[in-house]
């Protein structure tokens, strides 16, 4: 994530400024480079604290996420772009979705890719889908957008578990590496300098960067939303009627972006 940069770039700079805080030398131009390091770390703080990218972040996100579903919804003919009398009728109100949606989110319009503006907002290949009759297009949601989402949640679930692993693991090789410094303080007093205070603040910034990521919360809520996709799933085949499908992939879309709505309004309240 581009809003994560930031925040690494201050933690190494922490890191930078304890292992320089050992005093290997006493030229004024060592010094001079060890308070720079701690300019450019409030300034990263300050971009952080004024720019929030994380929110803009989030926010595009949520944008994406949002014209994603309801497309999906278009293109199976759910609720609220189903049957009309012509198809005229719900792609003036897809397209009034979007105008409305795209009005509400103007503030990121800079997050947004700039070369897609002048692409079709409704393509070919969506009316082509959405012109297929009730079996073909249960074919397409099933194994293009349930299969799909179920994939992501459950490969999402596992990367979070194994980083988890892997940053908990790191933090404790650093504590261990900070132990063996402080002890031998005491088994070789004539050795002067040992990195014990950088160790600290290298071990505080992986217990931050864990605290940041959430990975054993949102592997949990990850595999929860791949197990409820599942539950899902053998639904579709027992479908025969376009009500009954409308009803299902407007359930299925509500599951795909539970979770992520929820993360959403998390980092508002943060």
């Amino acid at each position: 994530m581009v809003f994560q940069q930031p925040v690494r770039a201050e933690y190494g700079l922490l890191v930078i400024a304890a292992f320089l805080s050992m005093g290997f030398s006493e030229d004024p131009v060592y010094h001079a480079f060890y308070a720079l390091v701690f300019v450019l770390a409030a300034t990263v703080l300050l971009f952080r604290a004024v720019r929030k990218p994380e929110q803009d972040w989030y926010r595009c996100r949520a944008l994406s996420e949002s014209i994603k579903t309801s497309t999906w919804r278009y293109m199976m003919r759910a609720e609220p772009f189903g049957n009309a009398s012509t198809v005229q009728v719900p792609r003036a109100e897809f397209r009034n979705f979007l105008t409305e949606i795209l009005r509400a989110n103007r503030h990121i319009g800079s997050g947004i890719a700039s070369e897609l503006a002048a692409e079709h907002q409704i393509t070919p290949r969506m009316e082509e889908i959405r012109s297929l009759d009730l079996e073909a297009r249960k074919k397409i949601y099933k194994e293009q957008r349930i299969a799909n989402q179920r994939k992501w949640y459950a490969k999402k679930a596992s990367d979070n578990r194994k980083s988890s692993k892997r940053w908990v693991g790191a933090t404790v090789v650093v504590y261990i590496a900070a132990t063996v410094t402080v002890l031998l303080r005491i088994a070789k007093a004539d050795w002067g300098m040992l990195p014990t205070e950088p160790l600290i603040v290298l071990a505080a910034s992986f217990i931050g960067w864990i605290q940041i990521k959430k990975f054993n919360e949102l592997a949990s809520a990850y595999a929860l939303t791949a197990h409820e996709i599942g539950i899902l799933q053998p639904r579709l085949d027992e479908i025969d009627d376009e009500n009954a499908f409308s009803d299902f992939v407007n359930e299925a879309e509500l599951a795909f972006s539970r979770e992520h709505t929820q993360w959403v309004a998390r980092q508002h309240q943060e």
